[in-house]
């Protein structure tokens, strides 16, 4: 399956990235080729086999989950440049108007 360079230019622009005409189509053939692999992956047939989550015989080793005091919010606050109603505000990142 190709992946086309306004397929790329679009997906960009939803993720707010510029990218170069270069960029653009080195990605466009990058993610073809990905695509193209995973076809292939789901041409073979694994009926039967047995689902495998990992080849190696491992255990996580987790610390006891222990609570912990938190940190003072007032101290947190200090170093805050804008603040709301215990909230911190940031720049806003969307654009007002449609959901394209």
């Amino acid at each position: 399956m190709k992946i086309s360079h306004e397929e790329v230019a679009h997906v960009a622009n939803l993720s707010k990235l510029a990218f170069t005409a270069e960029e653009t189509e080195r990605f466009a053939t990058d993610l073809t080729k990905i695509v193209d692999m995973v076809e292939m992956l789901n041409e073979l047939d694994t009926e039967g086999v047995a689902v495998t989550s990992s080849v190696v015989t491992q255990v996580n080793v987790l610390r006891p989950d222990q609570a912990q005091a938190g940190w003072n919010r007032e101290e947190l606050f200090e170093n805050v440049p804008e603040k709301d109603k215990g909230f911190i505000k940031v720049p806003a990142i969307f654009e007002e108007g449609g959901s394209n």
